[in-house]
């Protein structure tokens, strides 16, 4: 039986802990501006696109930067990083304030300062949700996880309807104002952080690299690429609620700024209660059944708030809608850092990011669209529909995986052999062949470990993968793949998990020679190859 976790452990971390009370201060900021920004164009413009745009813009950075951003979050300080963004969003939102204090804000520019703060977001996102498994052990993740949706929320409970109120007293300069110091406690915390980095004995990956790697990470990885498809689908369809309130507050239920910051802070007491109950859920009910009632409830949301004209009842839906969306995005969030190792997990979480903000920068633009073209109403009830349709994916093949939390720790067993050719980092095209000698009754057993090695192979790096059986000696099999150069050879075997290893085992205990697997490795060379840039050999076949 798995022991029971209180969802309050990480708070035990002092990290955690001051880092998420700072995070307080600038998500309570953050929502401040963006109830802001969302009031002032309806004010500035007459146009439910552009309304619906502010959403977008804030969206758009995450869904076109995070994979890069993902990129430099595994490849430099995930400290220093942070610290980067949040000096960026603090001098923009400086901008932001002064241009409408002096009164020459536009639709276009207030979209272009939305834009600049979406892009420290997207650089900070991936850093920041990668870091917290630097703040804690895997085994409090999920709870930190929850927590920091927790914290989001319960700002979001109250700081909407208080930027609703500055707005209406003070404009929206003064919430703009109010978001540029909200940054100061989080960059303060940020620069006492000493974060340590594992020394890494080899060179950093460029950018492009990096990117590739992590694409082809999560394209070998099916139940990652699973999540990625529903939190795209669930951001596409439940972002019309949020880019719509506006709309919602000021033309169906015929209220001002503090009505509509009330409406999202009831969203965000939803949330609160989707966090508090979000361990019990994952102890009671599996993945996918989670997910479906997330896209139920928030379809159940945005069906009531299109037909009701009573505020009450919009706030109730919407506590309704709040809860679906904390239980959704946590959800996919700890899925994605569970099946992940640490050496690519800021790739694999910006990939995810890029899905679920993709999904809702395209939403927040079409559902705009078609609330320009029919109402407000019209595209909520469209998009409930489509939100049950989210819930169907799961009934087949797209299903969610369940949260097993893999030991995906380094391996660490494996040693730079000695070579007697002497090689740069840069050499290469690097041959590695693998025999094996498997007897006929485990031809079964040794070509599902195989499937599975591929994979594993594939997903780290490796190229040109095959497998080929002897004809003169049918038991004799050989496993063979390249890489790039000799650097990416060592790290592709210091990519190797604990829970990769269980497949090397696997193969090993079918394994019939005498000794272990002999191991070639070679580096592949033309005729024209000129000698004098190397030692005599041409090829090097060494046996482990």
């Amino acid at each position: 039986m798995t022991e029971k976790i209180s969802p309050l452990a990480p708070f035990r971390h002092e990290t955690f802990r001051a880092i998420w009370t700072a995070n307080l201060a600038s998500n309570f900021g953050s929502l401040i501006q963006g109830v802001g920004a969302a009031w002032m164009m309806t004010t500035i413009s007459d146009s439910a696109d552009m309304v619906a745009l502010v959403q977008a813009s804030a969206a758009l950075p995450i869904m076109l930067f995070s994979i890069a951003a993902g990129a430099i979050a595994d490849n430099f300080n995930r400290r220093d990083v942070m610290l980067t963004a949040q000096s960026l969003m603090f001098i923009v939102s400086i901008g932001l304030a002064v241009t409408t204090y002096l009164g020459v804000i536009t639709p276009w520019l207030l979209l272009a300062f939305t834009f600049l703060i979406g892009c420290g977001t997207a650089l900070n996102n991936p850093s920041w949700q990668a870091a917290v498994g630097d703040m804690v052990p895997r085994d409090d993740l999920p709870a930190a996880v929850a927590l920091n949706s927790m914290g989001f929320n319960l700002t979001r409970s109250v700081g909407p309807a208080i930027g609703g109120a500055i707005v209406a007293a003070g404009g929206a300069a003064a919430a703009f104002t109010v978001n540029a110091m909200s940054y100061l406690a989080l960059i303060v915390v940020l620069w006492r952080w000493d974060l340590k980095r594992p020394a890494s004995t080899l060179p950093r990956e460029t950018i492009g690299s990096a990117i590739g790697a992590g694409l082809r990470y999560v394209a070998m990885s099916p139940n990652i690429e699973k999540v990625l498809l529903r939190a795209c689908v669930f951001g596409f369809t439940v972002i019309s609620v949020v880019a719509l309130l506006p709309l919602v507050a000021r033309d169906i239920v015929r209220g001002g700024p503090l009505l509509y910051g009330i409406f999202l802070g009831a969203f965000g007491v939803g949330a609160v209660g989707g966090a508090l109950i979000a361990e019990w859920l994952r102890q009671t009910l599996s993945a996918e059944i989670r997910i479906r009632l997330a896209f139920t409830g928030f379809a159940v949301c945005a069906f009531t708030i299109a037909l009701s004209t009573e505020a009450w009842l919009t706030g109730a839906a919407l506590l309704i809608g709040g809860m679906s969306w904390v239980t959704a995005f946590s959800l996919f969030n700890v899925a994605v850092q569970l099946s992940t190792p640490r050496w690519v997990v800021g790739r694999a979480l910006s990939l995810y990011q890029t899905a679920s903000f993709g999904g809702m920068a395209l939403g927040s633009w079409i559902w705009g669209t078609v609330a320009q073209q029919s109402g407000p109403a019209t595209a909520l009830i469209i998009a409930s529909a489509l939100m049950l349709v989210g819930a169907a994916l799961g009934l087949k093949r797209l299903g969610l995986p369940e949260q097993t939390a893999l030991n995906l720790d380094p391996l660490n067993s494996w040693k730079e052999p000695h070579l007697a050719l002497d090689l740069l980092p840069r050499s290469g095209p690097i041959v590695i062949i693998i025999e094996y000698v498997i007897k006929d009754e485990n031809l079964p057993a040794f070509l599902s470990a195989m499937a599975e090695r591929r994979r594993i192979r594939r997903r780290d790096g490796a190229r040109y993968w095959t497998l080929t059986r002897s004809l003169e000696k049918p038991d004799i099999w050989w496993e063979s793949y390249q890489t790039p150069t000799w650097i990416d050879y060592i790290r592709h075997n210091q990519r190797i998990t604990k829970a990769d290893a269980a497949v090397g085992e696997r193969l090993r205990a079918l394994h019939d020679g005498p000794e272990r697997p002999k191991v070639h490795r070679m580096i592949e060379r033309s005729p024209e190859w000129p000698p004098r840039t190397a030692p005599g050999k041409e090829m090097i076949d060494l046996h482990q």
